[in-house]
C-alpha cells in the first residue's frame, strides 16, 4: 500500500486481527454483486469504501423514480439509466481505485458461469427466487462462498453459504427449488427503506469477514430481522443429504 492508502484505510488497519495484511486482501479481492437495488446499493457502497479492488456488478433493469426511496446508490439525474451503469458512476466517485465492471444483462445460468469463475465472493442482492437459485447453482459448481440477503415489507434476512466446504448447506437446502412459487415483491408488499440498508450493510460485513478472516459465523444459520417490532431471531440451516443441488 502507498501512503495515501495507509491513511485512507487506517481505521481498518488498527482493528484487531485486521492490520495491513487484511487490507491488502481486500485490495486484491474481486467480488460479484448480483442486483443493484435496495440491497446492492449499500453493499456496493460499503465494499468500495472498504477498499475492495474489483467489483463486478450485475443488473439489467433501469432506474425508476420509485427506486429512489431505498436504492441509495442511484440519483434523480440518472433516472432511466441502467442500474449497473448508474452504480458504476457512483462507486467511481466514492473510490476511484476500485475497478468496477458493469454488467447490463440479466444474470441467467450461462452468464453467471462466466462471471463467477474468477471472483472470490458472490453476493446475492437479487429480488426473485429464479435468480437466487441460478446464483446458488453456479456457486455450488465453482465452490464459491455466497452471501445471501432479502428484504420485503418489514422483514429482512441474511445468511452465508460457504460452498468451498462440502459440509456447508446451499441455498436450495434452505429454500428448495420446487418450493419457490408465489413469492412476494416490493411492488405488491412494499419495503421499508432503511431495512434494505440494514440487511445490505450486514451482507457487506460478511463479505469482509470472508475475505479478511477467511470465514463467516453465519454459515449454517440465518438471521431474521423484524424492523417493525425491532426483533432479531435466528434459526439453523441444515445441509440436506438429498438436496437437488448440493446433495450427494
Amino acid at each position: 500500500m502507498n501512503d495515501e492508502q495507509l491513511l485512507r484505510y487506517s481505521r481498518h488497519i488498527v482493528l484487531d486481527g485486521f492490520d495491513t495484511v487484511g487490507q491488502e486482501r481486500l485490495l486484491k479481492a474481486h467480488v460479484l454483486i448480483v442486483g443493484m437495488g435496495g440491497l446492492g446499493s449499500p453493499i456496493a457502497t460499503y465494499l468500495a469504501s472498504a477498499g475492495i479492488g474489483r467489483l463486478t456488478i450485475c443488473d439489467f433493469d433501469t432506474v425508476d423514480l420509485s427506486n429512489l426511496q431505498r436504492q441509495i446508490i442511484h440519483r434523480e439525474s440518472r433516472l432511466g439509466f441502467n442500474k449497473s451503469l448508474s452504480a458504476q458512476a457512483e462507486i467511481s466517485a466514492i473510490n476511484a481505485d476500485c475497478i468496477v465492471h458493469a454488467i447490463t444483462e440479466r444474470a441467467d445460468i450461462n452468464r453467471l458461469d462466466s462471471l463467477i469463475d474468477g471472483v472470490d465472493v458472490v453476493v446475492d442482492a437479487s429480488d426473485n427466487f429464479e435468480t437466487r437459485h441460478a446464483i446458488n447453482r453456479a456457486c455450488v459448481r465453482f465452490s464459491k462462498p455466497l452471501v445471501s440477503g432479502s428484504a420485503i415489507n418489514y422483514i429482512g434476512q441474511i445468511t452465508v453459504f460457504d460452498l468451498r466446504d462440502s459440509k456447508s448447506p446451499c441455498y436450495a437446502c434452505f429454500v428448495p427449488e420446487d418450493a419457490s412459487s408465489g413469492e412476494d415483491n416490493c411492488n405488491t408488499s412494499g419495503v421499508l427503506a432503511s431495512l434494505t440498508g440494514t440487511i445490505g450493510s450486514m451482507q457487506a460485513s460478511e463479505v469482509l469477514n470472508l475475505l479478511v478472516h477467511g470465514r463467516s459465523r453465519l454459515v449454517g444459520r440465518a438471521l431474521l430481522y423484524d424492523a417493525l417490532d425491532s426483533e432479531w431471531s435466528h434459526y439453523p440451516i441444515i445441509k440436506q443429504t438429498h438436496c437437488s443441488v448440493c446433495g450427494v
